[in-house]
């Protein structure tokens, strides 16, 4: 069997994988193993396929490391509505105290509750923004 028919199997089960996987690192290996693969065609040494599979897989991580794509994305898990169900729910605050506090019923339980900067506190509906332990804090909706 050809090389090239190695090279190009081993692309398409890592194409296949990265489908599986979601993220384009993969992606960027199996077209070094497709550069190796047309290196093979093209009558290189199995020396010069690997070095070229190799070059093409690690420019390509490090073009893809350079795009939003291969970014890492830190979020706030703290008001991140993936995380905490609870982020975007409204509830009702009778009134607040001299720091920006009050205690109310939320599903069932008391919780503290924080106004979020920039909020006036006046009694009233409010969106809950953030989760800080067992504080909710919140924003006027």
């Amino acid at each position: 069997m050809p090389s090239y028919y190695v090279w190009f199997a081993a692309a398409v089960l890592l194409v296949i994988a990265e489908m599986a996987s979601g993220t384009f690192y993969l992606l960027m290996v199996a077209l070094g193993l497709a550069a190796g693969g047309l290196g093979a065609l093209g009558g290189l040494g199995s020396t010069g396929q690997t070095l070229l599979a190799a070059a093409v897989a690690v420019v390509g991580i490090i073009l893809l490391r350079r795009t939003h794509f291969g970014r890492m994305r830190r979020r706030n898990a703290r008001a991140d509505p993936g995380v905490n169900l609870d982020i975007g729910q409204e509830l009702d605050v009778p009134g607040w105290d001299a720091n920006r506090c009050a205690r109310v019923p939320y599903r069932g339980a008391d919780w503290n509750v924080e106004l979020a900067e920039g909020g006036a506190a006046e009694p009233g509906r409010f969106r809950i923004v953030e989760i800080r332990g067992s504080t909710l804090i919140v924003a006027p909706r």
